[in-house]
């Protein structure tokens, strides 16, 4: 798991009642990664927040790590 990978699997888990179900999926392309970030059932509304706050925020500190590395990256939370 590289480190961008690692920041959002940290914040996921500071931010949920489970963090042990916390998972994280690398898909690497050309140009573009995507990131699928998989928690329990019941903390799904924590990681999306209200209004999609939290969710922005990380997709936002996604970005801003992956274009050091001048890539794009895509952050997509999946229901189990």
């Amino acid at each position: 798991m590289n480190k961008v990978a690692e920041l959002i699997k940290s914040i996921a888990s500071s931010l949920v009642d489970k963090p042990e179900e916390v998972e994280i999926h690398e898909v690497t392309g050309d140009t573009t990664t995507v990131y699928e970030l998989k928690v329990a059932q019941e903390d799904l509304g924590k990681i999306i927040g209200k209004q999609g706050k939290i969710a922005k925020a990380m997709r936002i500190l996604l970005g801003a790590a992956a274009a050091k590395d001048k890539r794009r990256a895509v952050l997509e939370i999946v229901e189990q």
